[in-house]
C-alpha cells in the first residue's frame, strides 16, 4: 500500500509540472528560434528569444478556442511575434512600423508615415535600405510590419495580406537568451 501512495505522489507531481509548463508555454511565454536573416543585426539567424504573450493583453488559442482581450496597444518599433497573415500556421517576428489609421510609404528606402519622413524607422537597419513601396493605409486593429534587415526581409511590403491584425499577434519579443542575454529594443 505504501508503494502505491508513493507512486501516486509522483504521478500528482508530474501532472502539476505538465499543467504549469502548458500554462507558461501557452499563456505567458513564447520560446522561439530565429530562422532567417530578416531581423539582423538586432536578432541574428539561430538566436533564441523569449516573447511575452501577455504584453498587449490576452491573445491565445486554448483547446481550439481563440481567446482575445486587448489591454494595451502595441507601440511603434516594438518587435512582435505574430501569426503570418498569409499562413497562420507559421510564426513571424518583425518590427511594428505602421499603426492603425496611418499611411506608410517607403521612398528610396526611407519610411514616411502620414507623409512625414521618419528617420528613426531606419535606425535598426544594418545597411541603407532601398526601394519604393506603398502607400499602404493601415486598417483599424491592424499593423504594418517590417524586418530590420530590409533588403532581405519578406514583410508587409510583399505579403498577399499586407497587415497583421491584433488577433494574429502572439506576443512581444523581450529577451534574447542565446547566444548571449540581451534585452530587445
Amino acid at each position: 500500500m505504501k508503494i502505491w501512495n508513493e507512486i501516486w505522489d509522483y504521478v500528482k507531481m508530474i501532472i502539476i509540472v505538465v499543467i504549469v509548463v502548458l500554462i507558461v508555454n501557452n499563456v505567458i511565454l513564447i520560446n522561439a528560434k530565429i530562422p532567417s536573416e530578416s531581423m539582423e543585426q538586432t536578432i541574428m539567424t539561430g538566436d533564441r528569444i523569449f516573447g511575452f504573450r501577455m504584453a498587449y493583453g490576452i491573445n491565445f488559442d486554448f483547446f481550439g478556442k481563440h481567446i482575445s482581450k486587448k489591454m494595451k496597444d502595441p507601440e511603434r518599433y516594438d518587435i512582435i511575434i505574430f501569426k503570418f497573415p498569409d499562413d497562420e500556421s507559421q510564426l513571424f517576428i518583425k518590427r511594428l512600423i505602421g499603426l492603425p489609421g496611418e499611411t506608410v510609404e517607403i521612398k528610396d528606402g526611407k519610411v514616411y508615415i502620414d507623409g512625414e519622413y521618419r528617420p528613426e524607422a531606419n535606425d535598426y537597419c544594418p545597411e541603407t535600405p532601398t526601394g519604393n513601396y506603398g502607400p499602404y493605409t493601415v486598417p483599424e486593429n491592424s499593423y504594418f510590419m517590417m524586418g530590420d534587415n530590409r533588403e532581405y526581409s519578406r514583410d508587409s511590403r510583399f505579403w498577399n495580406n499586407t497587415f497583421v491584425s491584433f488577433d494574429e499577434i502572439v506576443g512581444k519579443a523581450v529577451i534574447r537568451y542565446y547566444p548571449s542575454i540581451t534585452l530587445l529594443k
